[in-house]
């Protein structure tokens, strides 16, 4: 025996079994099978049919680098997770070449198809905008060339997120400038609101100071208030939606005045406590801020215009808020370069005059503009694909079929799926109905077999109802013609909107499983508003209602995900279509019957208006339509 201790230790053998060695394409242990529609199933089949364990697909198909354990292969199999990663998909498709299955198997069957996640790495953006563009990226992103990755990063960005045309640049550029004015009466002021600062440039939105604030009350109680204030006179009131419209575009032009001038907005410098309504009586600042904005746009358009009619009528005589409000006049203090210490003084002297040159002075300014504004938001430049199509409401629908076609399993994410049925629907009723947003947001539903809301308190509400007919044996949508924007219009003679829905294309058996279980997983609890459609409920969420901006936001993001084609996925149901909100869906509607019909009176029965609105704004009717429903007419003369 040799005890030197120079002596090379024998290799001691690893206990246990060996592994098995790795076989690039195992042979099945059956050849036919019923193929199953859940990706997990379908992964624990093709498991069993190749005899291959966890432990054996991560030797055989997982690069060393991969971060993929063994166990996560049997989470994927049981359906307690599933593949959302690049090198995830990369190895679905080692697993598919492995087991011989075409292209694309398991990632058709992922209830997820069209979501993945990529790191900052691949894309050095803001969480967010990453979560927002993994929508649109092609599965192989992570090992295409920096080249391409930039190309597909610069087209989801300018085609997806922000719509590609003129206006959506100029209108995502002035989204990131908050400068606005806020006034508590209308419910606008946000948590970071605060005051500017004119020697550091920035803006941010400003909170009205008390006595601004206290203005803007009195403002909109003078246009909203059922009854006026004894021995004040109005012309006309300001439904909710309009007043927040209306105060949103004053706190613009406040905010401008008191934004500084050496920061992105180019404001005035005006100081905060210096700001009152009563700087709305001088054509001094009018001017001022016409100049502000044609710099900032480039060129005039019909906002401008209908502002300076808001700013006449208020200095109207006898109906005027700012005339029949004198004590503004005690605010004022000159400020260099808008308003001198004579104008000030001319203001305490002779309210009235002030107010007669202001008025007049508007309207010339109006009539001005008016000449020479030009269109900035087309709003048929979306949808453009669209209209140009045979069949618009057609082309339209096929977005509806991509919404089903990526839905995912209600059983393994009830939540999506449910937003998915969401999507579907409020497409479909837009497609049916033809209401606007407005309606269509606010629409109240009553269960089958619960007795509808009496038709005087839905006028009182006004807000429209789905109901179950049991007389027609469909379901019903009711609208008063008081929760119209034209509700004066000839086409309602004060008869309220009704319409059964047809049970076409699935539409019924979609209403049932949203009202049954899909409304419930959204609101996760809360509060019911009692509306038809909800927003997903979350930690941060304040109520489940939709008001104008989030429902736009939410077919947008429809149209981004699943109406736009994208060339570098083969997802998206139309090529050339851009992101758009609700209100493109009655131009698809009128356009559609124009196209059928050539009737400006059967085309404004879709969208609850009148022939001449239908001619003027909402059809697109192009001539050489015309020219082929002509011929049409005169060639039966020739085939007979």
């Amino acid at each position: 025996m040799d005890n030197s201790p120079n002596r090379t230790p024998a290799p001691q053998k690893k206990r246990g079994r060996a592994p098995r060695p790795i076989v690039p394409f195992p042979s099945p242990l059956w050849e036919d099978w019923d193929d199953p529609e859940d990706f997990a199933e379908a992964l624990d089949l093709h498991m069993r049919r190749h005899k291959d364990t966890g432990y054996g697909l991560r030797r055989a198909v997982c690069g060393r680098d991969d971060k993929v354990e063994s166990t996560t292969f049997t989470a994927w199999r049981r359906g307690d997770k599933a593949p959302r990663s690049a090198t995830s998909f990369r190895i679905l498709a080692a697993l598919e070449r492995r087991w011989r299955l075409p292209p694309g198997y398991f990632r058709a069957k992922l209830h997820h198809p069209g979501r993945m996640i990529s790191n900052e790495a691949l894309i050095p953006l803001p969480e967010p905008e990453r979560r927002r563009m993994a929508w649109h990226l092609p599965d192989d992103f992570a090992r295409l060339p920096q080249a391409k990755r930039d190309e597909i990063v610069a087209w989801v960005k300018s085609v997806i997120i922000t719509g590609a045309t003129d206006y959506r640049r100029f209108q995502a550029t002035a989204m990131k400038q908050r400068f606005a004015m806020q006034f508590s009466a209308t419910g606008t002021i946000r948590p970071n609101a605060g005051k500017y600062w004119p020697d550091d440039g920035r803006t941010r939105p400003v909170a009205a100071p008390p006595a601004l604030d206290a203005e803007a009350k009195d403002l909109l109680e003078f246009k909203c208030a059922t009854l006026t204030s004894r021995g004040r006179q109005r012309a006309g009131v300001w439904g909710p939606d309009t007043a927040d419209q209306k105060m949103e575009h004053l706190g613009l032009m406040l905010g401008a005045l008191v934004a500084s001038p050496d920061g992105d907005v180019g404001g005035f410098g005006v100081a905060l406590a210096d700001v009152t309504f009563g700087l709305l009586a001088f054509p001094a600042v009018w001017d001022w801020y016409l100049g502000w904005r044609q710099k900032r746009r480039g060129f005039f358009t019909q906002w401008e215009s209908e502002m300076l009619i808001l700013g006449a009528s208020l200095c109207r005589r006898e109906t005027g808020w700012l005339r029949q409000t004198p004590a503004l006049a005690e605010r004022l203090t000159p400020i260099e370069g808008l308003i001198t210490a004579a104008d000030v003084a001319a203001a305490h002297a002779d309210w009235n005059a002030v107010c007669d040159e202001q008025h007049r002075h508007a309207l010339i300014r109006a009539k001005e503009i008016a000449r020479v504004s030009r269109v900035h938001r087309d709003p048929f430049e979306p949808i453009l694909p669209i209209l140009e199509a045979d069949s618009p409401v057609g082309e339209y629908r096929k977005i509806t079929e991509e919404v089903l076609r990526y839905r995912p399993s209600r059983r393994r994410h009830p939540i999506s799926a449910a937003e998915s049925t969401r999507a579907f629907l409020m497409l479909r009723f837009g497609l049916h109905l033809g209401l606007r947003q407005k309606n269509l947001r606010q629409l109240l539903f009553k269960p089958r077999g619960w007795p509808a809301t009496p038709e005087r308190q839905l006028e009182a509400l006004k807000r429209g109802e789905l109901r179950w007919s049991a007389r027609d044996n469909g379901w019903e949508v009711l609208v008063p013609a008081a929760a119209f924007k034209n509700a004066g219009s000839s086409y309602f003679r004060k008869n309220p909107f009704r319409l059964v829905l047809p049970d076409l294309g699935g539409l019924y058996e979609e209403i049932a499983q949203y009202i049954a279980t899909d409304r419930a997983v959204l609101l996760r609890g809360a509060t019911d508003p009692g509306e038809f459609f909800v927003k997903t409920m979350k930690s941060r969420s304040r109520e489940a209602a939709y008001d104008q901006n989030t429902f736009y936001e939410a077919w947008r993001v429809t149209i981004q995900r699943y109406g736009i084609y994208n060339p570098y996925t083969g997802r998206g149901a139309i090529e050339g279509l851009l992101p758009h909100g609700p209100h493109n869906v009655r131009d698809v509607l009128a356009t559609h019957v124009l196209k059928q019909t050539g009737s400006y009176e059967q085309a404004s029965y879709a969208i609850q208006d009148t022939p001449d609105t239908i001619a003027q704004h909402y059809g697109r009717f192009l001539p050489q339509d015309k020219a082929a429903m002509a011929a049409g007419v005169l060639n039966k003369v020739w085939a007979a």
